[in-house]
């Protein structure tokens, strides 16, 4: 089956280290030295790593211990998020010289719909060049990006010629490529998923396109049918600016383990303060409470409530917090706990995670 025409130009921009290169952007002395955003040899967790300690095997939710270990000579570096904040508005106000429908992805990503760009340019190919000279030349960072005909198959091509690279899939070669991509690589396969296709040998694009409809929806349920379009280069998900939040959090990390729930209480008391902070700032109320732990092994573990009316304020939801706290016994030492509301009183909805701080 050929995919038919008329085709949306579609890029996926995707900054290079971002974290680490504005640490390193700010700090001259950082440059080209192996740089971890958060974490420490002793603590915490590594937000970001400058490519010059990806070398050595350092990967962004790696322990800082680790890390240290991967790259003795690793720099740590607290996390700035409002300096990061700060330098992503700028980015983004260059996308939108080009094209109102921006979707961010997060502060260093966002897919660019250029089938009708601002500057008249037919060519998705040499937008995204000029954008990610703009971006260097204005800004000194470097970023990757990817153009095609959906938003999955963009996001898979940004990875391609990482850092400072782009790469374009035209759409006469969209099939071959996808036929030879990697399950483990499309949207919506997990590790889980991956590992059940292998077993089934499935292993590639082509393997998946062999099975037919009726047996993906066998194997997978619902998503039978999205892999069956993914891999023949249908993905219809529009670029979607103004996305609304579907979920408003607070979580923190701390600088050691915490076994008593007495001290749980103690955080959980100052995350509630900043949530409803955020909740009260965003006019944002939710029905959906849900206490989120991650243990000192890396596993992660959530308990929610939901109620039939909106909650706000902290003295409404926190007295649920501690019943969710208390709801099972812990599996664990913790080292990061969090408090989340969703079902929010918003018709569309995105989720959105905020991390407080490193506590470290």
């Amino acid at each position: 089956m050929e995919l038919q025409p008329p085709f949306r130009k579609i890029i996926h921009v995707d900054m290079d280290a971002f974290y680490a290169s504005v640490e390193q952007l700010d700090n001259p002395e950082l440059k080209g030295k192996p740089v971890a955003v958060g974490g420490s040899e002793i603590r915490g967790v590594v937000s970001a790593a400058s490519y010059e300690a990806r070398k050595f095997g350092v990967r962004s939710a790696m322990s800082g211990v680790l890390a240290k270990q991967k790259c003795p000579h690793i720099i740590f570096v607290p996390p700035r998020f409002d300096r990061y904040k700060e330098i992503s508005s700028k980015i983004r106000k260059i996308f939108y010289d080009y094209t109102d429908l921006v979707e961010p992805l997060s502060l260093d990503e966002a897919y660019l719909d250029v089938t009708e760009n601002k500057k008249g340019n037919p060519s998705a190919s040499m937008v995204a060049q000029e954008i990610r000279q703009r971006i260097w030349e204005e800004l000194e960072l470097r970023a990757s990006a990817g153009i095609s005909i959906n938003k999955f198959i963009a996001k898979v091509a940004s990875d391609i010629n990482k850092p400072n690279g782009q790469k374009t899939i035209n759409p006469e070669e969209v099939i071959e490529f996808l036929e030879q991509l990697p399950v483990n690589k499309f949207y919506g396969v997990g590790k889980v998923t991956a590992a059940k296709m292998h077993n089934l040998g499935i292993f590639t694009g082509l393997d998946l396109k062999q099975k037919s409809l009726e047996e993906l929806s066998k194997l997978f349920g619902k998503s039978g049918l999205h892999y069956y379009n993914i891999v023949r280069g249908i993905h219809n998900s529009e670029v979607k600016p103004n996305r609304v939040r579907k979920s408003i959090a607070a979580e923190t990390t701390f600088r050691e383990n915490l076994s008593s729930e007495v001290f749980m209480l103690e955080r959980l008391d100052k995350i509630a303060d900043e949530l409803e902070r955020r909740m009260k700032k965003s006019n944002t109320k939710g029905k959906t409470v849900t206490l989120k732990i991650k243990y000192s092994d890396f596993t992660q573990q959530t308990r929610s409530k939901t109620t039939n009316h909106y909650l706000q304020l902290k003295k409404e939801f926190y007295p649920i917090v501690k019943e969710l706290l208390y709801q099972d016994t812990l599996n664990n030492s913790v080292r990061l706990l969090g408090i989340s509301f969703s079902n929010l009183n918003t018709e569309k909805k995105e989720p959105v995670w905020v991390q407080l701080r490193f506590d470290f």
